[in-house]
């Protein structure tokens, strides 16, 4: 569908902050929804038009739907073409869509962005920050959340005024800067949600890389495959880069010093 090709293709933009991509996914969200109820005439409209340019016979929405065996139905056209085919398939979308960006992953990426410096950490939102440390309760004890709710208001005010922070572009950006000048010591849980913001885009994408391979290595040809080989198939595919710089001969000498072997390899 057009809606979900634009946030696909917008969320590949590599200067795409956070928080408009998050905004995206509740626009499209909701745009989804408000095509699923009322979009079926608009396409009706279009495929009437399409025939009747090319001279192609329209089906009558009123009648009783014919199945491609010629049985008659208790279903009209208009319910078949709009409830079972249309609706369905929307709610496919927006299933899928859901499973996604889940409620969680997009109040996560609103609450990463309020640790943005750009245009002198206009973005900053001391809440926002503390939900997120909530999110991530296995990282945080409610003792160092009481911490982190004194250092985010010393931390604002600390870099807000410090000529060094002025025009960074992005929290990457904003750790160096933080380990180059000792204030990760000073800010170390502010620091740790940082790293933690860092983290999750790379383990995100790493995790989808990983399930996108298993699709491919773990077909019906090979669905009794054990652990230990579908972990090393997986390596394989996932970091093709890294295994282009490995020498076959080093592959051989490997294999050589594990265990004796009959033949010459």
């Amino acid at each position: 569908m057009p809606h979900g090709y634009l946030v696909k293709a917008s969320s590949k933009k590599k200067d795409q902050n956070i928080l408009e991509a998050a905004s995206l996914v509740k626009g499209t969200k909701k745009a989804l929804l408000v095509f699923r109820k009322d979009g079926f005439p608009q396409i009706w409209k279009k495929v009437c038009a399409f025939c009747e340019k090319h001279s192609i016979g329209i089906v009558d929405m009123t009648e009783y739907y014919v199945t491609p065996r010629k049985r008659r139905t208790n279903k009209t056209n208009q319910h078949h073409f709009e409830v079972v085919i249309f609706n369905t398939i929307l709610d496919m979308q927006i299933q899928e869509f859901g499973d996604r960006f889940s409620e969680v992953g997009t109040e996560l990426m609103e609450n990463m962005a309020a640790l943005s410096p750009c245009d002198s950490f206009s973005s900053f939102d001391k809440a926002k920050l503390l939900k997120l440390s909530e999110i991530y309760k296995n990282d945080f004890d409610d003792s160092e959340r009481a911490q982190l709710n004194g250092q985010l208001d010393i931390y604002y005010h600390s870099l807000l005024h410090n000529d060094r922070f002025f025009n960074l572009k992005g929290i990457a950006d904003l750790s160096r800067l933080l380990v180059e000048t000792g204030k990760h010591l000073s800010f170390p849980y502010v620091y740790r949600l940082l790293k933690l913001a860092l983290v999750l885009p790379v383990a995100t994408a790493t995790v989808e890389r990983c399930f996108s391979a298993m699709k491919f290595l773990k077909t019906d040809l090979h669905n009794r495959i054990c652990d230990d080989f579908m972990n090393g198939a997986l390596i394989c595919s996932v970091e093709k880069e890294a295994l282009e710089n490995v020498k076959t001969e080093n592959v051989i000498s490997r294999f050589r010093k594990m265990k004796d072997r009959r033949g010459e390899l």
